[in-house]
This record gives structure tokens, sequence and C-alpha cells, in this order.
């Protein structure tokens, strides 16, 4: 989509009329479900229905706040500048989600590899290393008996020690697909869990801005913009707080006094929002905060995975060291014995 978005503004900038550029963006798509949207987008707006209209039958690829922006265009007659901010507001979401996809790479290559390698360990050979300790009937030291304990029950409940995190998570999904109270909760709590919280909550902030923002630069009323960013926004918490905002400002109230009561704001957004209510320039100072929160949010995500790298392999190493001295003072402890018997 954003690079449909490009396309699709580029191509409007420079002249060139809607069904034109859509045709032209549908006849270099690959065969596909996109590709059948883009022909139904030829199709309705050739016969006169407007793009907003024809891009909201398609929800799956054109979300309320595309289809809300491109209204908006519409009616202003400024459709390539609402195309070119929206090709704009969705470069840098997909910048900030490949940056953090890409920053989460290694780290889920280092936790699942040393799963899948205790899990060997524990399960297959620390067996065997005990069957051997009982033919020599060694005394084990207090770091062995815990490993062969933890090893045994991996191997008699194994059903448990893997099945159970599997139905656990599989139920987590489920609660938190459906919503309600249990997802509410765990949205609650993550915002409170030191270092993530703070970075979690400068993402939504800068998201909220970016999007709020930009839909009120596009001309969007405020009422219908705060909508709009309420239903695409998938924190419960932030949820709650702007359909807080947007019930106070209807009844004519600013926007910054409920933002003060709110769990995810700090007192920055909240007065430069006031101060972009009192000057008419609120866009303005909702981007500016967007693009401050958002360069907060990348050096933070980069801060976070260069201590989070070797902090994963000290804990390797801390595990790995257990399980090898576990095993090496029984195997001395035969080593002695078989030398005092020679």
């Amino acid at each position: 989509m954003t690079e449909f978005t490009v396309q699709l503004s580029t191509l409007s900038s420079a002249g060139i009329p809607i069904v034109r550029a859509l045709t032209i963006l549908e006849g270099q798509t690959r065969p596909g479900p996109f590709k059948l949207v883009l022909q139904e987008l030829v199709e309705d707006v050739s016969s006169g229905t407007p793009l907003s209209e024809a891009m909201a039958k398609h929800e799956r690829c054109f979300d309320p706040l595309y289809s809300s922006m491109v209204k908006a265009g519409e009616a202003g007659g400024v459709l390539d500048k609402v195309l070119e901010r929206l090709a704009i507001f969705r470069e840098k979401a997909a910048g900030i989600r490949a940056k953090i996809a890409s920053a989460t790479i290694y780290p889920s290559v280092i936790v699942v590899v040393a799963v899948v390698v205790v899990s060997v360990v524990i399960v297959w050979i620390i067996p065997k290393f005990e069957e051997i300790f009982d033919s020599f009937k060694v005394d084990m030291p207090g770091p062995t008996l815990l490993l062969l304990g933890i090893s045994r029950a991996a191997v008699q409940y194994w059903y448990l020690v893997f099945g159970l995190p599997a139905a656990l998570l599989m139920l987590h999904l489920v609660l938190m697909a459906k919503g309600g109270p249990y997802r509410k909760r765990i949205h609650g709590l993550v915002l409170r869990v030191p270092i993530l919280g703070a970075l979690i909550s400068k993402a939504l902030i800068a998201a909220f801005t970016r999007t709020f923002g930009t839909l009120i630069q596009a001309g969007v009323p405020h009422l219908d913009a705060l909508a709009i960013v309420r239903d695409t926004t998938r924190n419960e918490v932030l949820w709650e707080d702007v359909e807080r905002i947007r019930r106070t400002v209807r009844e004519g109230e600013s926007i910054a006094r409920p933002m003060a009561d709110s769990r995810v704001f700090d007192d920055l957004v909240t007065n430069m929002v006031e101060v972009g209510e009192q000057t008419g320039e609120l866009d303005r100072m909702l981007l500016k905060v967007a693009d401050a929160y958002e360069a907060q949010v990348d050096r933070r995500i980069d801060a976070l995975f260069k201590l989070l790298e070797p902090a994963l392999l000290i804990v390797m190493a801390v595990f790995v060291g257990f399980i090898v001295v576990s095993l090496f003072l029984p195997l001395m402890r035969i080593m002695n014995t078989l030398g005092q018997a020679a």
C-alpha cells in the first residue's frame, strides 16, 4: 500500500487524471487480490463514483483514515496534496515498522536457537550422562542434582513442559484478539513495564499525533479526525483516552484539557497541543510532536537492542556454563576414582 500511495501521489501531482493514474497502476500490478481491487476502483471511478467512496468499499486495503483523507482532498480540490501527505505518512509508518522488525531479527534468532539447543540437551543428552553417573555410583554435587532433576521432569512431564506454555500462548492470543477487559489490562500493564513502557508510550504518541495532524492538515473536521484516530489505534488504553478527548471536544472543550488526564500523553504533548489550538496551527504542532517522538523512538530502539544483544549472550553463557559445570564436576570425581583405583 505504501508503494501504491507513493506512485498514485506522483502521477496525480504530474497532472494525470485519477482514472488514468489508476489504470496505469492496475496495469503494472501483478495478478492477485490487489489487482482485482484496482480494477474495481477503475470501474467505479470511471462510472462517476468519487475515489473516496470507491476506496471505502475495500476497507482491508484502504482503512477509514485513508478514505477519509482522500474524501477531504476531493472536497477541497487538493487531492494531489493529500495523496502526497498520505504517501509521506505511510512511508514513515512503514519505516518505523521495518526498523523494529530488523532490530528484532537477531535477538529472536538467538532466543529460538537457545531454546532448541537447551531442549535437546535437557531431554536427550543429560539423561545419557545420568546413566554414566549411575553406573559409577558417583556422589553428585548439588548443581548436578538440580540439573538432573530438571531433566527428569522435562522427560517425564514433557507434555506439560512444552504443551502448557503453547496452550497459554494460544489462550493469550485468542483473548487479545477478542479484546475486552483482558486486552485492556494487558495493554495497561505493558505501559507500566520499565523502559519498554516508556518506549511504547512514545510510539503511541508519535502515531497519534502523526495521524491526527495529517487528517487535520487534509481538512478533516476535528471530531471526525479523532473518531478515525480512535478506530485505527490498537491500544485499548489509548483508545479510551482518544474517545474521552472526542467526547469532551464534542461538548465544546479544548483538546488539550482532557489530554492532561491521559495515561499516555505527557505534559510536553499537552502543552504543544494547547499552543497549537491557541495559535490556530494545531496541525503543524501535532506534526512537530510526531517528528520529535519518532526520532526519540528510533534512538531508543537502537539503544535498547544494542543492550539486548549482549544481555542475551550473557544469559546464554551463564546457562550453558551452569550445564557444563554441573556435568563436569561428577566427571572429575569419576576420573579421580579411576585414578585412585589404578
